[in-house]
This record gives C-alpha cells, sequence and structure tokens, in this order.
C-alpha cells in the first residue's frame, strides 16, 4: 500500500491561489473543478485528464481528495453559486438589456 503522502502530493492549497482552496499542485485547477467535471458533469477521470492536460493520478487525487472532503467542497460550491447568483442580481446584462428593449 502507497502512504498517503504520495496523493497529498498531487493536491496543494495556497493563500491567495485559486481564493486559497485546494487544487492540483502547480495549477490552478481546483479539487472542486474535477469534482464538478466528474460528479455533475459525467467526465471520466481520462477526459478530464485529456481536456485540461494533466495525469490520471493527478485526477484521482483530486477526487480522492474530494470524497475526503466532500462537505466541505460542496459547501464551498454552493457559497460559490450564491455569490455568483447574487452579482448577476446586482449586474444585469446589457446585451439581455438591449435585447428586451427591442
Amino acid at each position: 500500500m502507497l502512504p498517503a503522502r504520495n496523493l497529498d502530493a498531487h493536491i496543494a492549497t495556497t493563500p491567495g491561489v485559486a481564493g486559497g482552496r485546494p487544487r492540483i499542485a502547480g495549477r490552478r485547477i481546483r479539487v472542486q473543478d474535477v469534482a464538478v467535471w466528474h460528479e455533475r458533469l459525467g467526465m471520466r477521470p481520462d477526459e478530464i485528464a485529456s481536456e485540461f492536460d494533466l495525469s490520471l493520478a493527478e485526477i484521482h487525487a483530486a477526487l480522492a481528495y474530494y470524497f475526503d472532503h466532500r462537505d466541505e467542497i460542496d459547501r464551498a460550491l454552493r457559497e460559490d453559486e450564491v455569490y455568483v447568483e447574487a452579482l448577476r442580481r446586482s449586474s444585469p446584462s446589457k446585451l439581455l438589456e438591449k435585447l428586451a428593449a427591442r
């Protein structure tokens, strides 16, 4: 069995990088991004790796981290969704306003 440190080498958390959220080490791809692509969009690990030029080890480490910290990461996703919705309400689309005026 491999030590847990092998997985840890693939995941980093750095204040000021990717909002301080867990991410793939050396990249700005957050664990929550990988989780969304896999869990919500149904992408296979090999598809994610190919699409974003990552190794399968990095993808599996991100998914393992996600499943070990699921509540925390799902809460962060909900917070992001609430923030984005608040931004949408406070800053309406100029394009949609122009189209509606027609």
